[in-house]
């Protein structure tokens, strides 16, 4: 039991950082997240994921640029994929 109660404490930690985190990061909106990975209005699913790959080689912090740009970058690819992936279900 004492074994559980350290693995449950440990999950619920983990749980209140990560929701802490994501709570402290800005949000970004849709036009924003076009201008970070400099595509327009009308990117497809696949041109998000290239600009992605390009812009993500050169800011990533193994490559010498910083753990902020490059949360940045993500989220403008997360943020676009989801508004495709919600329209497309919306759609159907």
């Amino acid at each position: 039991i004492l074994k559980i109660a350290i693995a449950a404490f440990i999950l619920w930690a983990i749980w209140r950082w990560w929701t802490s985190q994501k709570a402290a990061r800005p949000t970004m909106d849709v036009a924003e997240a076009f201008a970070v990975l400099g595509l327009p209005e009308t990117a497809s699913a696949e041109a998000i994921r290239a600009a992605h790959r390009r812009i993500i080689a050169q800011v990533h912090p193994d490559k010498g640029g910083s753990a902020d740009l490059t949360a940045r970058v993500n989220g403008a690819r997360d943020l676009l994929l989801d508004r495709l992936n919600r329209n497309d279900a919306e759609a159907s």
